[in-house]
């Protein structure tokens, strides 16, 4: 049953633990878990939304607002980390009835998907990673700016400019969305209590050991923006090095967005990955 409320990114809610997720599950056919960024006022939707329409005829895209993001809800005293974020998705899934998926997982999302990989391998079929997080590198001015968000239409400005090679896709629309999003009551509490500064410590807390990734034996596909300001490309080699069954896209005149400035492309390459044999 669809949401009655007319905010497209409020879908449908359930119980996952101590943790009620909003969750959006759309089309049929093989699962596809898409597991979003963390940048502010993000939720699933504002994510996905793109890929969401595009792939929905071949796939059932399963879509959810991790904990202290968008209008999942949590507990007061919710303590923020990986391995919470990691039990959530496990749970969505259980509830969900889906034992093993594809995994698209965008940025932070990447962390989430690798996590989910290396931990509960026979849960994931296929990885694509995008802009991911979860190996070692040295914090960006960008993802600083991005976790060290405060509430502004000036400030979400200067975020989605950060995100963007087509510094044209920032208008005044999107910025007042996302500014809206970012305010809403606990939304700011929230997304600043989980990377306080100084930063690179959540860099590395996202990170996952190196024989952990080398152990993943998924075939895994990189995406990744050329012009990415707010995740270094040398993420997404790292990841090339360290998983073996895997391959890199790079798209050029491209930064942290791939799924919204490159977005037919990159779900055309999607696509053709998770039905490759």
């Amino acid at each position: 049953m669809n949401s009655p409320v007319s905010n497209p990114e409020i879908g449908l809610s359930i119980q996952t633990g101590n943790i009620l997720t909003n969750y959006h599950d759309v089309g049929s056919g093989e699962p596809v878990l898409l597991l979003h960024g963390s940048g502010p006022g993000v939720s699933a939707w504002a994510n996905w939304r793109l890929p969401i329409q595009s792939l929905s005829a071949d796939f059932r895209l399963l879509a959810p607002d991790l904990a202290g993001f968008g209008y999942t809800q949590v507990p007061d005293d919710i303590v923020y980390s990986r391995q919470v974020w990691l039990e959530q998705i496990v749970a969505f899934m259980d509830a969900m009835g889906v034992d093993k998926a594809n995994v698209i997982g965008n940025s932070f999302g990447g962390s989430m998907a690798l996590a989910l990989a290396i931990h509960h391998p026979e849960r994931v079929n296929k990885l694509i990673l995008m802009g991911s997080v979860g190996v070692p590198f040295e914090l960006t001015a960008g993802l600083d700016a991005v976790w060290g968000y405060e509430p502004s239409e000036e400030n979400m400005r200067a975020i989605m400019r950060i995100f963007a090679y087509d510094q044209q896709l920032v208008g005044d629309d999107l910025v007042r969305m996302r500014y809206e999003a970012s305010k809403r009551a606990g939304v700011h509490e929230a997304y600043s209590s989980m990377f306080p500064a100084p930063r690179q410590r959540w860099v590395e807390a996202m990170s996952h050991p190196e024989a952990d990734v080398r152990g993943i034996q998924h075939k895994t596909l990189m995406v990744h923006g050329r012009d990415d300001k707010v995740i270094p490309l040398s993420t997404s080699e790292t990841l090339l090095q360290w998983i073996d069954n895997s391959q890199l896209h790079i798209f050029g005149r491209c930064g942290h967005w791939t799924q919204i400035e490159h977005a037919a492309a990159f779900c055309q390459l999607a696509a053709n990955f998770l039905k490759a044999a």
